[in-house]
Order: structure tokens, then sequence, then C-alpha cells
């Protein structure tokens, strides 16, 4: 195949991309888009995921004449049934499908067809004058048999009477071609070659100020790691030559920890600004690649933060990494009607240990690669359809098996009625938890954790992105079903700190999702009504908040996250991630408040011996305009986000 379409763009360099059949085997897809990646061409596979029995459906009553020409599975036999148009043995297929779960499309290899006629024959049809049958195999109970065509004849076709209404260069009615499109990719087929960046790297690193953000537990299985620039007073280089200094230092970290990109399970990507998003990207694949990553390539989201407006570069990346080497990645090239494609090295999913990381889900329509019309609502039903369809390749659902969503909403979503996105959102999930139950008997995760941020903006000038975390049930998973979503346990009570103690407005600010035992999430937005609570000092509106105020801020998170950590039998040391996304116009610059967090956590450790405070700061600051549990409320000053798991090794 390699050598034929390199043939191929030699005597025709305008072709820019190649169809393919494949169905549901990605065995065929991932053949067709190793050998498209290599040749700079895009794969396209539009019957991709597509419900079997309404694309056989489909292909007949669309007119195609097919024949079968090779049968090898139980009930279909070659004296029978070679020879026989599709249209016949539809039934038959149907019937042997609920008995042995055969492919009624023929995508494992049941049966091979011969096209004798269709739509795109508009001259003339092919008649079989004479063939000879082979049988491969006399099986008793799965015979193999081929039919060879030994004669045939074309018969013409009679020409419509409305043919001028055809557009003879391409087959093509006028009125269909509404249907036709310019393809757009999630981005251009990169090649970058990290040796163009590396002349002034070394010098380009000494001389720059930078700071970087660990995030290593104790455990040492599964971490994140944050990098940024941070001198705020530094003239900008620009953002690929910040990037590259990140995702330098971000290498050389990996390396320290015998870690490499192929151990990492998901990447954040946030720019200063999206204007730039082509040369991030280009940056990026000199950095990660399908080659460096022999257990597939990490999944992955980009938005745009306020990260000049924080005091930082323009580049903030953070990983997630983890030592055992037991991720299953989704990562789909092809421009299909299943799902938006990931023409690069990210790609749609990633799961480990149970839990499906999902890369950042656009609203944009899988054919076509672009954003719906129709405006926050459009974009919203179809990002929540996309990550529907990744979730049903791993045999689950958004609305019965998510922990998390996190809900990016663009600058321009400001003017919008946000009112009527909650409805939605809201309804939607119910749609889609009715469809799938419906389908087989689940149990439901009952209260995903809800995280909408507001960010300047987003790919493609989106008005939404979403991102959810979801669990997947593992055959080592022995708890009953019961017990998927669990309350808080009755354990030991977690110690007092800060003189802060429980009180019925605390839950208020909380979201907790428990699975299994095995895994916490939490999330707490703190309002400028919850500071006024917690600091006995009203917030003045446009005013930064005082050291004090951001102080017991900090305090009061790490002790209310602690309780909740204590009270369902986890640690610290279990955590994988933990994020502290903050409102710029209401905080004083990132340094400071990094500062904040660490004097925190370092009074913690020191009346808490089952805590021990590193070198390096558990948590990632994430600079934005606004965070919220809803669509109408991303107005806390300050949200945290923590995903805890207990070490399965």
């Amino acid at each position: 195949m390699f050598l034929l379409l390199s043939e191929v763009k030699r005597q025709i360099p305008t072709v820019a991309a190649v169809s393919s059949g494949a169905i549901a085997s990605d065995y065929q897809r991932l053949r067709v888009e190793s050998v498209c990646s290599r040749l700079g061409l895009v794969s396209l596979a539009y019957l991709w995921r597509r419900e079997q029995s309404l694309l056989l459906q489909e292909m007949i009553t669309s007119g195609i004449v097919a024949i079968i020409v090779k049968v090898a599975a139980i009930g279909l036999h070659p004296g029978q049934h070679l020879g026989k148009e599709l249209a016949h043995i539809k039934s038959h297929l149907h019937h042997l499908n609920g008995l042995y779960g055969i492919n009624v499309c023929g995508e494992g290899g049941e049966y091979e067809t011969l096209t004798l006629d269709c739509p795109l024959f508009k001259s003339a049809q092919i008649v079989l004058d004479d063939f000879q049958v082979v049988l491969h195999s006399p099986d008793s109970i799965a015979s193999v048999g081929v039919l060879h065509p030994s004669a045939f004849h074309l018969e013409a076709k009679g020409l419509s009477t409305d043919s001028s209404d055809k557009n003879l260069n391409n087959g093509l009615s006028s009125e269909n071609m509404k249907y036709v499109y310019e393809v757009q990719g999630d981005c251009a087929m990169l090649h970058a070659d990290q040796s163009l960046f590396s002349d002034s790297l070394s010098d380009m690193i000494d001389n720059t100020m930078y700071h970087l953000q660990m995030s290593k537990i104790d455990r040492g299985d599964t971490f994140s790691i944050c990098c940024w620039l941070q001198d705020s007073h530094r003239s900008s280089t620009g953002l690929q030559n910040d990037l590259i200094v990140v995702l330098s230092h971000l290498e050389s970290q990996l390396k320290q920890c015998d870690f490499g990109w192929e151990d990492v399970l998901y990447i954040h990507l946030y720019i200063a600004d999206m204007n730039d998003f082509a040369v991030a990207n280009e940056t990026y694949v000199s950095f990660i690649t399908q080659e460096k990553c022999r257990y597939g390539v990490p999944s992955r989201s980009t938005v745009e933060l306020p990260l000049l407006q924080a005091g930082t570069g323009k580049a903030y990346v953070e990983v997630l990494v983890s030592r055992y080497n037991t991720k299953k990645v989704l990562h789909v090239q092809s421009i299909s009607r299943w799902a938006p494609s990931c023409i690069g090295p990210y790609s749609q999913a990633t799961l480990h240990h149970g839990v499906l990381h999902m890369a950042g889900q656009l609203g944009l329509d899988p054919p076509t690669m672009t954003l719906c019309d129709g405006g926050i609502i459009s974009e919203l039903e179809q990002a929540l359809l996309n990550s529907e369809a990744v979730a049903n390749s791993f045999d689950c659902s958004i609305s019965s098996s998510t922990i998390s969503f996190t809900v990016y909403c663009s600058m321009q979503t400001v003017s919008l009625n946000r009112t009527e996105m909650q409805v939605k959102w809201e309804g939607f999930l119910e749609q889609l938890n009715e469809l799938y139950s419906a389908k087989r008997n689940v149990s439901r995760i009952s209260d995903p954790l809800l995280l909408f941020v507001l960010v300047p903006e987003l790919p493609k000038r989106a008005l939404i992105e979403i991102k959810p975390t979801l669990f997947i049930m593992e055959d080592d998973d022995t708890e009953s079903e019961s017990e998927v979503c669990i309350q808080d346990q009755a354990c030991a009570s977690p110690l007092i700190y800060w003189g802060l103690e429980e009180d019925p407005w605390h839950d208020s600010c909380l979201q907790k999702c428990i699975i299994l035992k095995n895994i916490c999430a939490i999330m707490l937005s703190i309002s400028g009504e919850h500071v006024t609570k917690l600091c006995d000092h009203s917030v003045v509106s446009g005013q930064p908040l005082s050291e004090g105020q951001t102080d017991k801020i900090a305090k009061f998170c790490i002790y209310l996250i602690n309780k909740i950590l204590t009270k369902n039998l986890f640690s610290w040391k279990n955590a994988m991630y933990f994020r502290v996304y903050y409102q710029v116009d209401s905080f004083m610059q990132m340094e400071m408040l990094s500062l904040l967090f660490r004097q925190a956590f370092q009074e913690f450790a020191d009346v808490n011996p089952n805590f021990k405070s590193g070198n390096d700061p558990i948590f990632n600051l994430v600079p934005v305009l606004g965070s919220g549990r809803s669509a109408t409320s991303m107005d806390a000053l300050l949200t945290c986000e923590l995903l805890a798991q207990k070490s399965s090794c």
C-alpha cells in the first residue's frame, strides 16, 4: 500500500486523502492511518463505527448490487450462498448475528463481496457470464469457499431523462452537491524535526529564568508535573521559544525519574494566545511523536489562559505520568462520522487503571471537522455527542460513568444565555442516560463533579470544550455494583487544623465522588460569599484579596480536602493530581499564591506525621478568568480539583 500510494502521489501530486471502508477493524484502520501519516495524506474512514445493520440496509437501498464471492463463517455455505446478492441474504445474515454474533457487513472476514452495480457506475453494470467455485476448506462447520469470475461483460445502463441536472464530471447531482465539503483536519500533518530547535536551545535555557513546579506523590507510580516560565519581567521570546524551554525541561525531569514521553497519560497544553495554535502544534510534535510513544500517544486538551496576566511566559504544560505501562490508548486519525479525528500525536482517550482520561472535545462535526452552526447550544450538544462516541468505544457512557466534567467556556459566552446552556446540559445528559440504560443494565455514578472554567479562547474559536474523566469497571474490580457510588464511611475523625471545625456551610462549596473505595474525586469552589464567612470580612468588588485572606483560603482548602480524604480512607499520597484554578482578577501573582499554599502545606506537614512535604509543591496553579460548578456561576475566586486513586500494585 505504501509503495502504491507513493506512486499515486508522484503521478498525481494534488492527491490529499485516502478513503477506506473500515467499519470496526482496528487492524485495517491503523495500517491505512500509518501509511497516510508517512505520506502526509489524510485518512478518510466514513464507515468507521457505523451500526452495521443500518449500514447494510443503507448500502442495499442506495442501489449497491454486490454478490458474495467468499464465505468463511459458521452458517454460510459455499454451495448455498456464493453468488447471492446481499439483498437476498440480508435476513439470513441477521439470523446468524443473533445465533453466533457474526458481523452482518462481514467486517470480521465472514464473507467478501464483488460489486456488480452501484450509483457510481454511470454507463454500465457488470454481468457475470461464467464463474468457478473453489472450495478451500471443506470444514463441516464453517467451510471456506471462493467464487472466481471467469467471464463477464458490461451491460449498458439507460441514461436518465433528467441527465441535464447531472454533473457529468463527477457523477454528482446538483441536489447532492450541498453534501460535499472541504474537510478541515484537526491540524496540518506536521513532522517537525527537534534538531531544528536545538542550535540555540541551551543558550536560551541558560539565559532564561524559569520556575518548575512538580507534583509528585510519595507512592511514585502516577503523578503530574507542571512547568512554566515564571519571570513576569522577562521580555517574551515568543510562544515557540517558551514552549521549547518548557517541553525540554519536562523531558529532562521525566528522564531523571526514568520516564519518557511514552509514560505520559495526558497533557494539558495551555498557551497565552490562541492565534499561535499552529506554532504550538508544530513545536509540540517536535517533542511528542508516535515513534517515542510505543504504548500510544497521550491524550491532550489545549486552551488559552491569561498567562501573561498571571505573570508567566506564553506556555504552560501539565503532564500526567504513570510508572506502569498498562495504558490503553484510543487514537483514531481517520476522518469519519464517528467522532473528531486526532491527526497528530495525541489521542482521543487514554485508559489507565480504570480511569479514562478523555481529550478535550469541541463541538466539531466529525465528517467535516468544522464547528457546528447554531451557537453554543449546538456546539454543546455536538461536543457531548463526540464525548459519548469516544466513551462508547470503551463500552461505557458519559451519562453513567463520568467521574468529573471540566467544561471550558470561551470569553465569548459571557454575553450569551448561559441559563439555557445549563438546562440543555442537564437535559441532554439525562437523554443519553435513558438511551444507554435501555440498551444495558448499568450502574450510574450518581453525582459526577462539574467544573465550568472561563478562558479567553479555545481552538478553532469554539465557544465550549468538554473534558470528561470516566471510571471504567475492570475485570479485577470485585466490589458489587451497588457500591459504585458510596458516601463518607465511618472512620477516625480527621484532626482539626488551624482551629477550623466542621460547619454546615462547608457543603455549599464542596463536590465529591467516591467509587469502589478506590477512587476519590473532590472539587472545592470558593466564592466571595464563602470568603466572607471564612474571614469575617466582606470581599470588596474589584479589589484583590489581601495576603491574610488568601492565606486563610489556602488553609481552609487543605483542611476540607484532608477531611474528605481521611473520612473515606484515602491519604494525600494517593493523589494523582491537585489543581488550583484561581481567578487572576481577584488574586495576587501566581508566585505569591504558590508561596502561601506551600507555607500552608508545610504547616500541615509539621502537625500531621502522615503527610510529607517535599522539595516540590504538590499542587498545580492554573490561572483562569473564572470557575464554578455551573454554567451560570463561574464566579468562584478559587477552585481546587483533586483526583486520588489507591495503588493497585
